[in-house]
């Protein structure tokens, strides 16, 4: 685990509150561990809050044609679960953040829903150190190019429709989907995983079955797309 966030702000290029910053990091299996010392949940909320406005924001000026259905499936594609992951990775999140011994010793510091958590804690840290005009350039600096890339993905389509497509051409069979859900009726908490050629290759949540599979969809499509040879 690495100790130094001064060397993590550098890669934010901002300063951020110390006390924050730790906090941001604080994952809740180290807090049952070391008695339940503030975890990183409400700066996770927070952070979803402050991501969504800035990237909604970006794609509504930078394509006033799109459709409100299309800029939705833009921004699932920018925000998704595994999208923050890989961003994530690119500042090497994982090497800091505070975990118990059991997420340890499983891999957590590479896990994608870990990850995509301590992001969106990351994001309100600088948020509340700085106000919302400095994250919106942390955040455009970090997710411009997957703003630029979903755009190319062509996300005007139906993601469920574009993964089915891109796997018939990869020669990965039809698509198929798990749906998990919590909470209460009025106000259930979907979770889906899009399963091509037998892998699990995106992951979604949202308030709705169909929002859920939508995200898992684009997150597929994309790792799919990655693997495919660049036309000529």
């Amino acid at each position: 685990m690495r100790t130094d966030i001064a060397s993590l702000m550098g890669d934010l290029g901002i300063d951020v509150d110390p006390s924050l910053m730790r906090q941001s990091l604080m994952h809740r299996s180290y807090s049952y561990e070391n008695g339940g010392v503030p975890t990183n949940e409400r700066l996770e909320f927070l952070g979803d809050a402050v991501l969504g406005i800035v990237v909604t924001q970006a794609l509504y000026e930078r394509y006033p044609d799109c459709s409100e259905g299309q800029l939705a499936k833009l921004r699932a594609a920018v925000v998704n679960a595994q999208a923050l992951a890989d961003v994530a990775r690119t500042l090497d999140l994982g090497e800091y953040v505070y975990l118990g011994r059991g997420e340890e010793s499983t891999g957590g510091r590479d896990k994608s829903s870990i990850l995509a958590d301590t992001m969106e804690a990351v994001v309100a840290a600088v948020f509340l150190t700085s106000g919302l005009d400095s994250t919106a350039d942390v955040i455009h600096r970090l997710f411009d190019p997957l703003i630029t890339r979903a755009a190319d993905l062509g996300a005007a389509l139906d993601w469920k429709t574009s993964l089915q497509e891109i796997a018939s051409v990869a020669g990965l069979g039809l698509p198929e989907y798990r749906v998990s859900d919590i909470g209460p009726d009025h106000a259930k908490e979907f979770s889906a995983q899009a399963i091509v050629g037998g892998d699990v290759l995106g992951e979604g949540e949202g308030r709705s079955k169909k929002l859920a599979e939508q995200q898992a969809a684009a997150t597929a499509y994309e790792r799919i797309r990655a693997t495919l040879p660049e036309p000529d």
